[in-house]
């Protein structure tokens, strides 16, 4: 096995580099902040900071949007920025590089993700793909290769994928433009429904971590936020209620359940018996919204198992990946005929 091999997750919001010889990984925000065009002033958290609120020559950009590459020179570049972050500067070259992609997009758009890799300037001796929800299962402790089926729910920024997992392989797999910037998105829309308030996402993420309730527990629970009154134009500041937030994030919450409904009227009958046996894995970092296990239990009947960092969890699953041999059988590398 190599001794440099490196697992990456490049997702929306996050990009997460596993590197084997340090044994560590790096979890930082996938943005990147550019001045009049060409000149990278910020990368990462701290690219973050100065989001919706740097000037006009600075631009703030995702290069990823709803799973897949939008902006291939961008991501290109912070690709190269991270993977010096996680070799303390190191030049290391000739390194092998394992990447997860998606399964339920299209084979150009899975090659822009190998390309990433293949063109930055690291010089990568090797490159495999694994697909995110076989790493995604990895990582939370699943024996994907036993002939037993597993589903998964990964709600991720931008999107959510669904997928039922047996020997090794995808069975039926879903993707839907559903996830925590959605969320951010329906709070915002919300407040300013309601209060002629004006929010930034960044504030609106603030709230959704502070009272997104997806049982409505706490109706009465309050979060102070800021924004600009659209009337008076000036600053103004507001105390949300969760029942506001609940309201605004209700049904794109049951959005969610019906398409894992989808899926489960889809499955084979076989394979739903394992299902509702080991029940439903929920990753990604909106996993993370309070009662949403409790929520889907209700709604399907089936028991719901949320590891500690479901945020992590693909890239967790590389890593394993990366350190067993029999793992590794479950990357490939892409051929160039299947995507002409």
């Amino acid at each position: 096995m190599a001794q440099h091999f490196y697992g990456v997750d490049l997702g929306t919001s996050n990009i997460k580099m596993y590197s084997l010889s340090g044994d560590t990984i790096l979890n930082e925000k996938n943005v990147i902040a550019i001045k009049n065009k060409n000149e990278i002033i910020k990368f990462g958290d701290f690219a973050f900071e100065m989001y919706e609120k740097a000037p006009g020559n600075i631009e703030v950009t995702f290069p990823v949007k709803f799973g897949v590459i939008a902006d291939i020179q961008n991501m290109e570049t912070l690709f190269s920025c991270f993977y010096k972050k996680i070799n303390n500067n190191k030049a290391i070259t000739g390194a092998d590089f394992c990447i997860a992609v998606p399964t339920d997009i299209t084979e150009v758009e899975k090659r822009a993700f190998y390309d990433v890799i293949m063109d930055a300037k690291v010089k990568a001796k090797r490159i495999v793909v694994v697909e995110k929800p076989i790493a995604d299962a990895v990582g939370v402790g699943i024996d994907v290769n036993s002939p037993n089926g597993h589903l998964l729910v990964n709600i991720g920024a931008d999107t959510t994928e669904i997928t039922v997992l047996s020997m090794g392989g995808i069975v039926l797999s879903k993707l839907i433009k559903t996830g925590g910037m959605k969320l951010d998105d329906a709070i915002a829309g919300n407040i300013r429904k309601k209060y002629n308030l004006i929010i930034g996402n960044r504030s609106a993420e603030i709230v959704k971590k502070e009272l997104a309730d997806a049982m409505n527990e706490e109706p009465e629970k309050i979060a102070m936020t800021y924004g600009r009154n659209i009337v008076t134009g000036l600053p103004n500041a507001r105390e949300i209620s969760g029942d506001l937030v609940h309201e605004a994030i209700e049904d794109l919450l049951h959005q969610i359940i019906e398409n894992i409904k989808v899926i489960l009227e889809r499955t084979p009958p076989e394979l739903s018996a394992d299902i509702i046996a080991r029940g439903i894995y929920l990753t990604g970092g909106s996993a993370n919204v309070k009662n949403l296990s409790k929520l889907i239990t209700k709604e399907t009947g089936l028991k719901v198992n949320i590891s500690e960092e479901p945020s992590e969890s693909v890239i967790r699953g590389i890593s394993k990946i990366l350190s067993s041999p029999e793992l590794l059988k479950l990357a490939y590398v892409p051929r160039e005929k299947q995507y002409e």
